[in-house]
């Protein structure tokens, strides 16, 4: 019976990623960070919820700016130059998440908004009375 070696670190980080996208969904809520490669695969994500921020500070620039660095931190670690970005929704964290992903030296060839903006679509929601 042959015994299995054990592997020492995990298999994925030893992938080299040149080239990546990154996405960052910032709601008035919460900022979240997701690495991708070019195929959409997901390679690292970080959340201001996953930071240690709760409640109303998940929502601040600076709570964004933790979650870029830390999305970012193991992507550098596994070969990322090159980047996009694409930033969805209208909270105070997306300038803060851009100004982190561009001070971890990463070259970003372009920054595209992806907010979904309805074409007037449905119908909203009746406005709140309180």
């Amino acid at each position: 019976m042959a015994k299995s070696i054990p592997r020492t670190g995990s298999r994925k980080s030893t992938r080299r990623i040149p080239k990546g996208v990154i996405h960052v969904q910032a709601s008035f809520n919460n900022t979240i960070v997701t690495v991708t490669d070019v195929r959409g695969r997901v390679i690292s994500w970080s959340s201001a919820g996953t930071c240690g921020f709760n409640g109303a500070r998940r929502g601040t620039p600076f709570a964004a700016q933790t979650a870029a660095g830390n999305a970012i931190r193991t992507v550098v670690d596994q070969g990322m130059q090159r980047a996009e970005v694409m930033i969805k929704g209208p909270g105070l964290g997306r300038d803060a998440a851009l100004r982190a992903i561009r001070r971890s030296g990463i070259l970003l060839s372009f920054v595209r908004d992806v907010t979904p903006m309805p074409h007037n679509g449905c119908r909203p929601p009746k406005k709140r009375r309180v």
